[in-house]
């Protein structure tokens, strides 16, 4: 078979990401290739710097795009801010509380759990009774919107108790920011990443991510190099930081930003407020359309996420052929359950330019029609 150019399928990306990507990013990203030391595509990293901090709600200098996903920006985090046999507290509410303790291992700090249901919200506390135990603990870092169950959790309350011991705070907010309420300087939040698959509606492979004053103070009085060559801070501000000028460390996804530029801008034209009640507008008239069906959710009402919408596979249900009847008859895409909830659940996104009612009457509809 003679290969030629891919021609990908038309798909409504309802699961947890990637989300649905607007022409207009599309378009974007499809303009003449520049030099990422052009002096023009300079002027639109310091844009995309100004519209990353009006989404974080910041006014962080350190606030720029690491050039690769989300998974990345954890790992920038946890690379800059943690030395060896620094006690960094994990709240662990689902998958990805996992791999902030795989990050802290690796770079020679000691994990200690705080572990809650999956499905659950983070338990104060239970992190309170945690640091009490642990006065000599450096880091509290926690999921703020948990991808593998829906929960959403309470970064202002946590990042505050974490500074009433002295610690800083690492928040994951990859599938938080943009969908729900989150306000980076008003809480104090210390380090905090996201990606730009979810309610940002840009093409996957960047991670938007913010550090405070007192984290970037941790990074340049560290005693020791940071591990990571690529995501070393020291070296990465004289790239992101500052008007105009930039020392070369690595060339940049130039047209991956090109988008990510253009989704910001559709961001700041609906404005932020206004992104946060369309998310929650759209996920009522999903939950009642699920209700009407008698399907159930895993996290209770109040905890809930409303991008992220994970539902209990009905009775009888094969998890694996109904999701393959969606994509394949009704070209709809939504999520598997991860880790102890696979083949339990189902995660529907409703984020970014997926989130609208057409997309939520198709799903209902085929949802319908497959169980």
């Amino acid at each position: 078979m003679k290969e030629q150019s891919f021609i990908p399928p038309s798909r409504m990306l309802m699961g947890p990401g990637p989300s649905d990507v607007s022409a207009r990013v599309l378009e974007a990203m499809a303009r003449p290739t520049i030099g990422h030391l052009d002096p023009q595509f300079i002027s639109m990293m310091d844009e995309i710097k100004k519209l990353l901090q009006y989404t974080f709600i910041t006014s962080n200098e350190l606030t720029f795009a690491v050039s690769a996903p989300g998974m990345a920006g954890m790992e920038c985090c946890f690379a800059n801010l943690v030395e060896e046999n620094d006690k960094v507290i994990i709240c662990k509410n689902g998958f990805f509380g996992e791999r902030m303790k795989e990050n802290v291992e690796r770079f020679g700090g000691i994990p200690v759990m705080v572990n809650d249901d999956w499905g659950q919200k983070i338990d104060l506390n239970k992190v309170e009774e945690c640091l009490k135990e642990n006065p000599d603990t450096k880091i509290v870092a926690f999921v703020h919107a948990e991808t593998s169950t829906g929960a959403l959790s309470d970064p202002k309350s946590l990042t505050e108790l974490a500074h009433n011991y002295n610690c800083l705070s690492i928040v994951d907010t990859v599938t938080g920011l943009a969908g729900v309420p989150l306000k980076v300087d008003e809480w104090n939040i210390d380090a905090i990443y996201s990606g730009t698959q979810k309610c940002l509606s840009a093409s996957p492979g960047l991670s938007p991510i913010s550090f405070s004053e007192a984290a970037k103070e941790k990074i340049m009085s560290r005693k020791s190099k940071v591990k990571s060559w690529f995501l070393d801070l020291n070296l990465i501000m004289s790239y992101w930081e500052g008007e105009g000028g930039r020392s070369y460390h690595h060339t940049a996804p130039i047209n991956a930003l090109y988008g990510l530029h253009e989704a910001l801008l559709i961001l700041k034209e609906i404005g932020i407020e206004n992104s946060w009640k369309k998310h929650m507008d759209n996920h009522l008239i999903l939950r009642n359309g699920l209700e009407e069906l008698g399907i159930e959710y895993l996290v209770k009402e109040e905890d809930r996420l409303p991008q992220l919408n994970s539902i209990f596979i009905p009775d009888g249900v094969d998890d694996l052929a109904a999701r393959k009847r969606l994509l394949n008859d009704f070209n709809l895409e939504i999520g598997a359950g991860l880790g102890v909830l696979a083949g339990k659940i189902w995660r529907i996104g409703l984020m970014g330019q997926s989130s609208n009612k057409k997309n939520i009457e198709h799903c209902l509809d085929s949802i319908k029609q497959v169980i």
